[in-house]
């Protein structure tokens, strides 16, 4: 066994060792091996991340932001320099498979890249002679230190796509608490950034328990809380950190659905639903673990689903022929085997078995193989619950109105799809759905940076999405300022209208 290495906090611009006797092992889910610990920061260190926020945000802010962007162009370079470095830490902290891997990083560049147009999504608005010589301008401006609360199933994504670019882009500093299971993708990338030239303090990274978590949330200097996670924790920081008077955006949980007609190509409709469930080993808010099907197509779409996911080849996180890898930790593992035996004991129709995959010389990782249920109807839990693993649940209907219906009935809106070659359909899918991303065709419809990643329902609290202009508008507030000057008349004035010019005149 190789040595297990102990982590330490990033704040101020360069790492520190904790003071705390608790740390939290971290574990390769391809093997189960430990190799390294991270720190469970005390009250007084996470404080004072807070503090190094807070103290670095005059000085960023100030900086002209023309020139605080020309960071996430040196940034970009060195991120995609260190693609493959990073992608292999995603591997063996996440369990990712290679490609998966990569893609985190490359998601996360993507943002960077719009952070590179700060200047022009910053820019206010104006008009001359909002009344008779009167001007109006508005400007954008940042608030001051935001938290971030990561989850562990996009160590680079979340964190550095999500969170950080438009947050530090728009003037504000941050700190992240990084996942406690995979936070070293998190560690790698701020010394990245600060190889890019970042100022110490504007970004601050923690490892902690929920309970000094929650000093983030009244904390008298925090002025925005942005999470991922599940819809409890989400609720709780929702309603408490916007109590303290803090602005709040809560990606939670998502139990999302496709509604396959009986128009669909069953091969390529197959082929997108298996990708779009077992992708990621169905740790994702934007997977598909529910097929909603007609009746008139279900035995045939079944069996084409059970064929393509038997042939998932399932393997180790750094061989770039596995398509399926493990799942994060045996306590998940765990989590994904009771909704496996939920599911039965709930009466649906176990189509597909993955509870013994095993993978030869790697006996001791997390595997859990593609596992189908048919006929799950709408009183079953598994259909209708979060599960976060390669589960997948079919759904029989008779027809498109009643796929709908059944869709719309679940709590979470993340993400919805449908899979028909009929425009009408699509339109009618696209305007009843109530999902905020929707696919025609699509299995994960997760839109490019430039668009919000705007669940709704249960699946969001708040008001501005990440990303996308709700992105800057989330990490920035507006200035209006109305000037007038006086000419020569004016200045011998002795009287002023009531509203001074600020009702607008014909």
């Amino acid at each position: 066994m190789s040595e297990v290495k102990k982590l330490g906090y990033f704040v101020n611009g360069k790492s520190e060792q904790s003071k705390t006797e608790k740390y939290y092992d971290i574990s390769d889910p391809n093997t189960g091996e430990i190799f390294a610990k991270a720190p469970c920061c005390t009250k007084a260190e996470v404080n004072q991340a807070v503090e190094s926020a807070r103290k670095a945000f005059p000085g960023w802010s100030s900086i002209p932001i023309m020139k605080r962007v020309q960071i996430f162009y040196k940034f970009k370079r060195i991120l995609e320099e260190h693609l493959n470095e990073l992608t292999m830490l995603v591997c063996k902290e996440n369990g990712k498979v290679w490609q998966e891997a990569k893609g985190d990083v490359l998601k996360a560049i993507e943002v960077v890249e719009l952070a590179c147009g700060a200047p022009t999504l910053m820019m206010g608005e104006s008009l001359m002679d909002t009344s008779v010589q009167y001007d109006t301008v508005m400007y954008r401006e940042p608030l001051g230190v935001f938290v971030g609360l990561v989850p562990w199933n996009f160590p680079a994504m979340i964190p550095f796509g999500w969170m950080v670019p438009l947050c530090i882009a728009t003037g504000n500093t941050m700190v992240l608490k990084a996942s406690s299971t995979t936070p070293m993708t998190a560690l790698a990338i701020v010394e990245l950034l600060h190889e890019a030239g970042l100022p110490k303090g504007v970004v601050n990274v923690v490892t902690c328990s929920r309970n000094e978590a929650e000093l983030f949330l009244s904390h008298p200097d925090v002025k925005g809380i942005t999470f991922v996670g599940s819809m409890s924790v989400g609720k709780h920081i929702y309603s408490t950190a916007a109590a303290h008077g803090k602005r709040v955006q809560a990606l939670c949980e998502a139990k999302n659905h496709c509604l396959v007609l009986e128009d669909a190509p069953i091969k390529r409709t197959a082929a997108g639903i298996v990708n779009a469930t077992y992708g990621c080993a169905g740790e994702r808010c934007m997977a598909l673990p529910v097929v909603v099907v007609q009746e008139s197509i279900a035995d045939e779409l079944v069996a084409a689903i059970k064929k393509l996911a038997e042939q998932r080849v399932i393997g180790p996180s750094y061989d770039q022929k596995s398509e399926l890898g493990p799942v994060v930790t045996e306590t998940h593992k765990k989590f994904v085997l009771d909704w496996i035996e939920k599911g039965i004991e709930e009466g649906a129709t176990l189509v597909l078995d993955g509870r013994n995959a095993t993978v030869e010389g790697y006996e001791n990782g997390y595997w859990l193989g593609p596992t189908i249920f048919d006929h799950v109807t709408p009183e079953m839990s598994v259909g209708n619950e979060e599960i976060f693993g390669p589960v997948t649940c079919i759904k029989r209907v008779k027809d498109f109105e009643e796929g709908i219906q059944v869709m719309n009935a679940n709590q979470f809106a993340n993400g919805s799809a449908i899979y028909t070659q009929n425009g009408y359909y699509s339109r009618e899918f696209t305007r009843r759905t109530d999902a905020g991303m929707v696919g025609i065709n699509v299995g994960i419809p997760v839109p490019v940076g430039i668009f919000p990643f705007s669940g709704h329902k249960n699946s969001f609290f708040g008001d501005l999405h990440v990303m996308g202009k709700d992105g800057i508008r989330f990490y920035t507030e507006t200035k209006c300022v109305t000037t007038h000057w006086f000419d020569e008349e004016e200045m011998l004035q002795i009287k002023v209208d009531t509203w001074d010019g600020t009702i607008g005149k014909i």
